[in-house]
């Protein structure tokens, strides 16, 4: 099913496109875009694909490169999150830190590509904030204590 949905987070031009597919095993794929909130000739690309126990999620910015690759997971018996460089990227990248913050957030395990530009932490910040706001809306977060 293809349908017209909402971007996830407010400010800027929505050109979103939510397709949800359930497949027999269950996963979900999502994809919108939004504009920036903090830069306007800045487009924002996003992918989710919903596993069992885990999130796959790509951050496009302005164009479909896939960007550095990177592996997080919680780490029992603690509440602490192991990151890994997949493809390119060194684990103190932009993407690191945000596959970190999403397993914190959603307790699932995150494979997450990103290709926002370095040196551009209100860039990442808005990105990680419109993702987190669509996971939250698909009911992929964990509930709060």
């Amino acid at each position: 099913m293809v349908s017209n949905g909402g971007g996830g987070g407010g400010g800027g031009v929505q050109a979103a496109m939510k397709a949800d597919d359930e497949v027999g095993s269950g996963l979900q794929l999502t994809c919108f875009s939004q504009l920036s909130d903090h830069h306007d000739d800045v487009s924002l690309h996003f992918h989710i694909l919903r596993l069992h126990k885990q999130i796959y999620a790509w951050i496009g910015c302005n164009s479909a490169k896939f960007g550095h690759l990177y592996a997080a997971a919680p780490t029992p018996p603690s509440n602490t999150v192991g990151v890994t460089s997949l493809i390119g990227g060194a684990s103190d990248n932009i993407g690191s830190g945000i596959a970190r913050r999403l397993v914190l957030k959603t307790g699932l395990n995150v494979v997450l590509a990103c290709n926002i530009p370095k040196n551009s932490p209100i860039l990442e910040a808005n990105a990680e904030k419109i993702l987190v706001q669509k996971l939250i809306s698909l009911g992929y977060t964990k509930p709060k204590i």
